[in-house]
């Protein structure tokens, strides 16, 4: 009986889990209309993947493992003018460094024939037709939601007659923009885009996977749903803002011979984020303009450059999989990312002390030449991976802030008369500062108590503040790229809330113990913040602060 109950609470638990297109999914499998469950995610190589597409990756890379189905890798390159190869490679090198491996790699270009052939199937229907109208002249006639859009006078043109201009469209007799190819659906219908949309234009560029075959493409409204008939898609998951065209995509499957049981279209909610710009044609001008080191810079919300941040990837995919599947529109608050990324770390990265802002500490009484081990936990949360050895000394370096002159109330750092612990070290008395002309500090003096050493007799003596030091004969220069948000909370145009101050780059000093770090490897820099080592010579870039303001 007991089995029975604990058997039951699993099954409601994973069915008060599920999302809402996993319930129809499981509907439709249970009434028999799809056996396998096979998705597809398909970026338009214009551009890199920032963390929305993310979101779309999880998802349909979820369902493949939920269901045990399959997903593709789809390239939708049906526009030439703005796709390029590097962008092909990046995207498969964010997918799988966020997890995941795709079953087939396909190209919306590798069915450029057969979307010929389904476009010559429409004319012969009566259900395409050529028309001479420019691109103003089509927006123009389309109408509004309270108007009807007016019919082109080139929409009744007889079936030789479409066929003919549309075979001299694909053999390059006409120049860009003076005919295309548009459904002929219907002009007074509720949804603007079922008034005769566009299916077919003419460019003479060249194409990244075809070469000069074609000088004709198909728009993606109708490429995309052709495109997951072919390939047997059960479930085209896709953002919010295809909503509105699903009854196109569902025409277009339907008027074009595709067997049953046909492709479902569902859409759900695009991933916005606070402080973040969420669209690659906004990101492309920030790119372009200089403005960021370039698509994978740690400030932007790429996956490039996340990946350069030091975002561990499962961290996103936590991120992803909080946040859930919802079909209303709704922000997120970066500071939930951050928190994902920051329990991910908390758990994995190795400990270090790094000063940022340093300051000279001399402690005076202490043996000139002398140095003494001081062990450091490696990681506080793995007591297995052990502890590695910092040299302590007569000179240190401390933490500017860690010191001050007329110190207010409740300060329990560095100060005249004070003590304060080193971070596995001695308890030191501070006994003065020297002060340059301006009355900047150059260099504080402390005596270290005998006895007090981490271990030893006296250790255990109260102390309210702890700061972490290194040697300053035993240290390395590191740089440091500290990052805050690139965009700044507001509304309005996101040029007019860049955040000048973004980046601000330190010269710091650290542990030996960095040295022998590989590259890519997640630090905490104790008191301070989690780092990367990035290629570029002993410099670090910040991921995100120890601080977290996220609410649970």
């Amino acid at each position: 009986m007991e089995v029975a109950l604990v058997a039951e609470q699993k099954l409601m638990e994973e069915i008060k889990s599920k999302n809402f297109i996993e319930e129809i999914i499981d509907e439709e499998l249970a009434e028999g209309k799809v056996s396998a469950i096979h998705t597809r995610f398909p970026p338009e190589p214009n551009g890199y993947l920032h963390i929305g597409h993310a979101k779309a990756i999880c998802i349909n890379f979820g369902l493949k493992e939920t269901y045990h189905g399959k997903c593709n890798l789809r390239f939708d390159d049906t526009n030439p003018v703005k796709e390029d190869t590097e962008y092909m490679d990046t995207i498969q090198e964010d997918i799988k460094w966020l997890g995941f491996q795709w079953d087939e790699l396909r190209y919306a270009s590798d069915y450029f024939q057969k979307m010929y052939e389904c476009a010559v199937m429409l004319i012969k229907d009566g259900k395409a037709y050529v028309d001479d109208l420019t691109a103003d002249e089509i927006k123009d006639s389309r109408g509004d939601l309270h108007t009807p859009g007016k019919e082109s006078p080139y929409r009744n043109r007889s079936m030789e007659e479409n066929l003919d201009l549309f075979e001299r469209m694909k053999n390059g007799e006409f120049e860009n923009g003076a005919r295309v190819l548009r459904a002929k659906i219907d002009m007074a219908a509720n949804n603007i885009n079922m008034r005769d949309p566009v299916i077919y234009r003419i460019s003479h560029t060249s194409h990244p996977h075809t070469g000069d075959k074609w000088c004709i493409y198909p728009m993606y409204d109708f490429a995309h749903p052709i495109e997951d008939a072919i390939e047997g898609i059960t479930h085209s998951c896709c953002s919010l803002e295809f909503e509105d065209h699903r009854p196109l995509y569902n025409w277009v499957v339907e008027n074009t011979g595709f067997p049953k049981p046909l492709p479902r279209q569902i859409e759900f909610a695009r991933l916005n984020l606070t402080h973040t710009v969420m669209s690659k044609r906004f990101l492309k001008r920030l790119v372009d303009e200089g403005i960021v080191w370039g698509w994978n810079d740690p400030r932007l919300s790429t996956l490039s450059g996340m990946r350069e941040r030091g975002y561990p990837p499962e961290a996103i995919r936590d991120f992803c999989s909080r946040i859930g599947v919802a079909k209303a529109v709704s922000e997120v608050d970066i500071a939930m990312l951050e928190h994902c990324v920051r329990e991910n770390l908390n758990e994995n990265a190795t400990r270090v002390m790094v000063v940022t802002k340093p300051i000279k500490l001399v402690i005076d009484n202490y043996p000139d030449g002398k140095e003494e081990d001081v062990f450091i936990d490696n990681n506080p949360q793995k007591p297995e991976e052990g502890k590695h050895v910092c040299k302590f000394g007569k000179e240190l370096y401390i933490e500017a802030d860690d010191f001050m002159l007329n110190p207010p109330p409740k300060y329990f750092r560095m100060q005249v008369g004070g003590i304060v612990r080193l971070k596995g070290a001695y308890i030191v008395e501070c006994t003065g500062a020297d002060v340059d002309a301006d009355g900047n500090v150059t260099c504080v003096h402390a005596k270290f108590l005998e006895g007090t050493k981490s271990g030893e007799p006296n250790s255990n003596m109260k102390v309210k503040g702890t700061i972490h030091w290194v040697n300053a004969n035993d240290c390395s220069d590191v740089t440091l790229n500290m990052f805050d948000y690139l965009i700044l909370d507001g509304e309005g145009d996101f040029m007019d809330r860049l955040n000048p101050n973004s980046l601000e780059v330190l010269s710091s000093k650290a542990e030996k113990y960095l040295d022998s770090a590989p590259v890519g490897t997640r630090f905490q820099f104790m008191r301070e913040g989690y780092f990367i080592k990035t290629k570029k010579t002993n410099t670090y870039n910040s991921i995100v602060p120890l601080k977290d303001s996220f609410k649970m």
